[in-house]
């Protein structure tokens, strides 16, 4: 696991990769890595090159420590090609995958604070897709998700995919699959990202990167001003700009440890947890 962190003096301007923790139980591949109270929650896949059969173990990872820990929770599923989202500050939400047998897009939950798993039930009237893969879970509220990607298995893939909104209730322990109208192209294996739009009145927009032979981001979502309120996850964790207009805001320019006073511009975009946050570049005073 590793961290983009910012240059030394004599690097200059611009940012390298810095090895945070070596452990074995983090050697996995098409797992969910998701951050939940300030911790990360490695879930299933596969341990090892030329492996089918998907891992069943939750791995819990404290950046603060350096320390990676096999989780003793019950009922943990085997889980490939899947991804996870955390929910209301408590349960970690893993959403579809691969079981070694079959497709879901059923919800298994962690309760993080009672250390079990739990099988979240269909309500009436949901419309699930035939199974996913490879996908992509994006919050928009703390109780619905934008889901995209692969339905089915490789010989039943379409010309189009399917964008699903998946609204869960933690108290209840159930979800709901909405087909929504729009179709986007089918792809798998990709990344999305929920941006702002810029503006006097700014609203949101759902961006699907790869998976696909786009060379192109594709807006699989809209959403007016007012719409969507916040990115930040619930009981606090992770911090975002408000706006990518190109300046930062104070608490990306201090995680990324600028000196005082120094100047600094936006470089790019920096994925943490749910959020989406700037990544900062800044010029050492002593260089031109």
């Amino acid at each position: 696991m590793a961290v983009a962190v910012p240059p030394g003096r004599a690097a200059g301007s611009g940012w390298a990769w810095r090895p945070v923790a070596r452990d074995a139980l983090l050697a996995r591949a098409f797992h969910s890595c998701t951050e939940l109270q300030g911790r990360f929650y490695l879930v299933g896949g596969l341990l090892a090159g030329g492996e089918r059969e998907p891992s069943s173990d939750t791995v819990v990872f404290d950046p603060a420590s350096g320390q990676a820990v096999r989780l003793g929770a019950r009922g943990s599923p085997p889980r490939s090609h899947h991804d996870a989202v955390p929910v209301g500050g408590r349960w970690l939400c893993v959403v579809g995958g691969w079981d070694g047998s079959r497709r879901l897009a059923t919800v298994t939950a962690l309760d993080t604070e009672c250390g079990v798993w739990e099988a979240w039930t269909a309500t009436p009237g949901d419309c699930p897709p035939a199974g996913l893969s490879s996908h992509t879970c994006t919050g928009i509220s703390d109780r619905e998700l934008q889901v995209a990607g692969r339905e089915g298995g490789i010989h039943t893939q379409r010309r189009y995919g399917s964008i699903y909104t998946l609204r869960l209730d933690p108290s209840a322990r159930t979800y709901c699959y909405k087909q929504e109208g729009c179709h986007i192209a089918s792809r798998s294996g990709h990344c999305a990202a929920l941006l702002q739009t810029p503006g006097p009145h700014p609203g949101h927009q759902l961006l699907l990167f790869g998976g696909c032979n786009l060379a192109e981001p594709e807006v699989a979502g809209h959403w007016s001003h007012g719409k969507i309120k916040s990115f930040l996850s619930p009981q606090g964790g992770t911090t975002c700009c408000s706006s990518f207009d190109g300046t930062a805001c104070k608490a990306c320019e201090q995680w990324a440890g600028v000196p005082e006073g120094a100047p600094w511009t936006t470089a790019s975009l920096m994925f943490c947890g749910r959020a989406l946050c700037c990544a900062v570049w800044w010029r050492n005073s002593d260089q031109s």
